[in-house]
């Protein structure tokens, strides 16, 4: 799965109605709602929209029949696999009926030129973790840490004796590392990752 990396708008006009796309990441529901509250243009006849994070997913016609926008709007976000992506697909009625079909494609294919448009990266699924580390091993535990890619130290408390962190780990890394974090200390440190 990916995401984008940032906002990124298409626009385009197809039989006189003018289509402007918006799509950006978003990081939930609120952030989705909020993201479709700030680029909805309450002038226009509608503001047709779909988002995804994760296994949850909401769209909306907006007053076109139904299944003719808000579906195809997602399924250009299911096509090029992204998640936590919101898009939005404003139109300005120009006069002509576009019919059900015109309108699956037309907010579908604005939908994906606007996706198509933007730069993504992979996303990264984090677990939570917590290590405790006595100031003999805290240079070399920080060190291996920093080299472990994508790997985000949340906190960080100084005790009488060492460190205790904590840390967002990507799935992925987790069980390399805690074996690594252990070799490397004799078994001083240890990375608990919860259930």
């Amino acid at each position: 799965m990916f995401t984008l990396d940032r906002p990124v708008t298409f626009s385009q006009d197809i039989k006189k109605s003018r289509f402007i796309a918006f799509a950006a990441p978003v990081t939930g529901e609120e952030d989705a709602k909020t993201f479709l509250a700030a680029h909805s243009d309450p002038d226009a006849n509608h503001n047709c929209w779909a988002w995804r994070s994760g296994q949850t997913y909401r769209f909306s016609d907006h007053g076109e029949p139904s299944g003719t926008a808000g579906k195809p709007i997602l399924q250009a976000i299911d096509g090029q696999t992204l998640d936590n992506v919101a898009v939005l697909v404003i139109r300005w009625f120009g006069g002509i009926l576009l019919g059900s079909g015109g309108l699956m494609r037309a907010y579908g294919g604005t939908a994906a030129a606007c996706l198509r448009l933007g730069e993504t990266s992979p996303v990264i699924a984090y677990v939570s973790a917590t290590l405790s580390c006595p100031f003999s091993d805290l240079a070399l535990v920080k060190s291996r840490l920093s080299a472990t890619p994508n790997l985000r130290l949340e906190r960080e408390d100084f005790t009488g004796t060492g460190a205790n962190m904590l840390l967002s780990v990507p799935a992925v890394e987790a069980e390399r590392l805690t074996r690594l974090l252990s070799d490397l200390t004799s078994g001083r440190v240890n990375l608990h990752i919860p259930d």
